[in-house]
């Protein structure tokens, strides 16, 4: 990179705080490895005064994963942008001008086993770290509007482009082994715009949170209980904007809703 990681960080952290958007890529260079990528994630969360509440993961894509070497990558979500979903929909606000996007996810809480228990190795072993499953919706929001296009070092860059989680029911343990059979649909004003299972997940949501482990232990970040890890969009990434309305739908399980708000 051509400017240094802490201040590129400078520049999204202040964006994020401002509500501004940005017009380009802070110092005109973006980071062309995931190192680089996540050594400015990393300066961001040395800037901030706000507690970490969890983690979105989310899937890299052909040919980048080759090109990158992982398939996945991560990214914070501050505790104070988490919020329980209700009977009304939760207001969840965007940077205006940036990019904007909801996507339905379940939601597992980190429940270490032991302060020092290493990273899981299995999905089998992953499940073991997590004591609460439930549906839930992500809120990806940046204020450069080209971070999801840019590709998967930019998008780590900045917060790993996360701005929310939208938290619904509780899915019950003896579900937790059939995600994969369990349909999921995103409305966004009353359309369906997309319909999947977490069978077209790579290797589904406590693959996810093993990932995620591993990632945070070479980072040298302590896994705390009770964090949140949003563990991948099911249904894709949909595009919305202030005003919007949308619906995330779990089969048998319930549904939630959110209402796409201009940040302050």
């Amino acid at each position: 990179m051509g400017v240094a990681a802490r201040e590129v960080a400078e520049v999204f952290v202040n964006a994020r705080r401002s509500g501004r958007a940005l017009d380009a890529y802070p110092g005109g260079t973006a980071p062309a490895s995931l190192e680089e990528a996540y050594a400015v994630q990393d300066a961001a969360l040395s800037l901030w005064d706000r507690p970490v509440g969890g983690w979105k993961v989310g899937k890299i894509n052909p040919p980048d994963d080759g090109v990158l070497g992982a398939n996945r990558l991560a990214g914070p979500i501050l505790a104070d942008t988490i919020v329980e979903g209700g009977d009304a929909p939760a207001a969840m606000p965007v940077f205006a001008g940036g990019f904007a996007a909801a996507e339905a996810e379940f939601m597992l809480r980190l429940a270490p086993p032991a302060p020092d228990a290493p990273p899981p190795q299995t999905n089998e072993e992953a499940m073991a770290w997590i004591d609460e499953v439930r549906i839930g919706m992500e809120i990806a929001s940046s204020p450069y509007p080209a971070i999801n296009s840019d590709g998967p070092c930019v998008t780590v860059s900045d917060h790993g482009n996360n701005a929310g989680l939208v938290l619904g029911a509780p899915v019950a343990r003896e579900a937790w082994e059939d995600l994969a059979s369990i349909e999921v649909a995103l409305d966004v004003n009353g359309e369906t715009v997309g319909r999947a299972t977490t069978a077209t997940m790579l290797d589904g949501p406590f693959g996810a949170a093993r990932f995620l482990l591993a990632n945070l232990a070479r980072r040298s970040i302590a896994p705390q209980a009770g964090w949140w890890i949003s563990s991948g969009a099911v249904t894709g990434v949909h595009e919305v904007a202030p005003g919007d309305r949308v619906t995330a739908r779990f089969a048998g399980l319930g549904e939630l809703d959110a209402r796409i708000v201009a940040g302050q």
